[in-house]
């Protein structure tokens, strides 16, 4: 089990919808990856945020202990900047040892219901 995976993958395109009611965006939503490490050591990873406009930001750097998986909300990655969420983006997550990686937003747009999308990230 421990050589399931990859070292790069790419999440071609997410976006976190925000519309406000006033100063605070309102989160309608949110983007995660789903980080598995089926490997006997920990995985140091580092995750780079890419804009149509705008240069890549990151790394951002996550650890996930051998054997183990961590699920990582977009909107909880502040260092070294705060993903924009008022724009679409994509990543690149790059690994030490090999990973299987998940893409997932839920959307709670509409009162009362929850959507769920997921999606593998592709490995390079």
């Amino acid at each position: 089990m421990a050589d399931l995976g990859a070292r790069t993958w790419v999440v071609p395109g997410g976006h976190l919808p925000c519309p406000s009611n006033g100063p605070e965006p309102q989160f309608t939503g949110f983007d995660q990856v789903c980080l598995l490490n089926a490997a006997d050591a920990e995985a140091e990873v580092s995750l780079e945020i890419y804009y149509e406009d705008a240069e890549p930001v990151g790394p951002y750097r996550i650890r996930v202990g051998a054997r183990r998986i961590r699920h990582v909300r977009i909107n909880d990655l502040i260092d070294p900047e705060a993903v924009r969420l008022d724009r679409p983006y994509g990543c690149v997550l790059r690994s030490s040892v090999p990973l299987v990686v998940q893409f997932l937003r839920q959307d709670t747009r509409l009162p009362g219901t929850v959507a769920l999308a997921t999606a593998m990230a592709h490995p390079v």
